[in-house]
């Protein structure tokens, strides 16, 4: 007999977001160390401390600052998952809720997939893509029966202008920054 218990895909957001962030972070240190010995710094950084260490230490900060990036928008897509649902849907004990918590599959499946793919960052990016686009058609498809058509729409509009926003708003901030630091080299 096989058990049936809520709570036991309740660590795969966990999981997900431990590995998406080891993918990011073992092509980040690839990358990071092969500059360092491009422009000649890692040498000398060998002679104060070991390969190893010196290898360990960044793969577990850049692990550390990914997970806090993917923490982070897990928390927002949370979030806006529930006042989306919030504003949108009818149910009063949260039943939509439970209907769409199958989905964690979709981000462990792509986030073990991000690991397998870690030698390349654009498929490290189309998987953690591909995975949100899975997870989002399987959230509009579990609340299609409980919703109109007109709460649906207007729940897939909510979705895509917060996103799309979130986006806009932090490539222009990047964008403004950069052209800033440009501007100010003495050139």
């Amino acid at each position: 007999m096989l058990m049936k218990n809520t709570y036991l895909t309740s660590h795969f957001p966990l999981i997900s977001i431990v590995f998406f962030s080891l993918a990011l972070a073992l092509f980040s240190e690839r990358a990071i160390i092969a500059f360092l010995i491009e422009v000649g710094i890692y040498n000398g950084m060998t002679e104060v401390f070991s390969e190893q260490g010196i290898t360990l230490s960044l793969l577990f900060l850049l692990l550390f600052f990914y997970f806090m990036l993917f923490s982070a928008l897990k928390l927002i897509a949370d979030t806006i998952n529930e006042v989306s649902l919030l504003f949108f849907s009818k149910d009063k004990e949260g039943s939509d809720l439970q209907k769409i918590r199958g989905g964690v599959w979709i981000f462990l499946i792509g986030s073990i997939l991000a690991v397998v793919l870690s030698f390349n960052i654009l498929y490290v990016i189309g998987a953690f893509l591909v995975a949100c686009f899975c997870y989002f058609v399987f959230f509009v498809y579990k609340l299609g029966s409980s919703l109109s058509s007109a709460t649906l729409v207007g729940m897939i509009f909510f979705h895509m202008f917060f996103w799309s926003t979130l986006v806009a708003s932090v490539s222009f901030a990047l964008l403004k920054l950069y052209n800033t630091m440009l501007a100010s080299l003495p050139i």
